[in-house]
């Protein structure tokens, strides 16, 4: 079985997954670099593009159950999506200590508040759920990953996170 741990970058996913140990992680980016699956590097964004097509494809001769651990897992084919959520206001101050410049910020905060990754993840897979990670310590969040891997899914199903309060709040 292939889990994707996919959030807007911020949100916990390599805090949270460096705690489970039930499957083995792997990180996405790390994949990116075994399979050469970077197509480019996008200067505004100071990122690597990924042809997450080739990524997949790569991916899918490897016969191994893992957690896959990145913000764009999700596209990946997982058979299960968990989608990391924090609040944007949160998410804010997460990456500004992090020392993320306010551009990407910016994009990463309205990103997380009109729900993109985890709008993709139901466009791409069957099974999605998601963790509110905004007041949770890792390995909280780790414990929760943990439940919905031993079948514990129908308290984390997507659609249990709702931003619009705070969104609307901003106008």
């Amino acid at each position: 079985m292939r889990i994707a741990v996919t959030g807007t970058p911020g949100v916990g996913k390599t805090s949270a997954c460096s705690l489970v140990k039930s499957m083995p992680v792997v990180h996405v980016n790390d994949l990116v670099d075994r399979f050469d699956a970077a197509s480019g590097y996008d200067r505004k964004r100071k990122t690597r593009e990924v042809d997450v097509t080739k990524l997949a494809r790569s991916l899918s001769k490897l016969d191994d159950d893992a957690i896959l651990e990145g913000h764009f897992s999700h596209l990946l084919k997982p058979d299960v999506a968990i989608v990391l959520r924090c609040s944007p206001s949160v998410l804010e101050k997460r990456l500004k200590r992090k020392g993320w410049d306010e551009k990407k910020i910016r994009e990463n905060v309205e990103a997380e508040a009109v729900d993109v990754v985890l709008v993709e993840a139901l466009e791409n897979v069957a099974d999605v759920c998601e963790i509110d990670t905004t007041h949770k310590k890792p390995g909280e969040v780790a414990k929760a990953i943990e439940d919905i891997i031993a079948g514990e899914r129908n308290k984390y199903r997507a659609g249990n996170v709702d931003w619009s309060e705070e969104v609307l709040s901003w106008f």
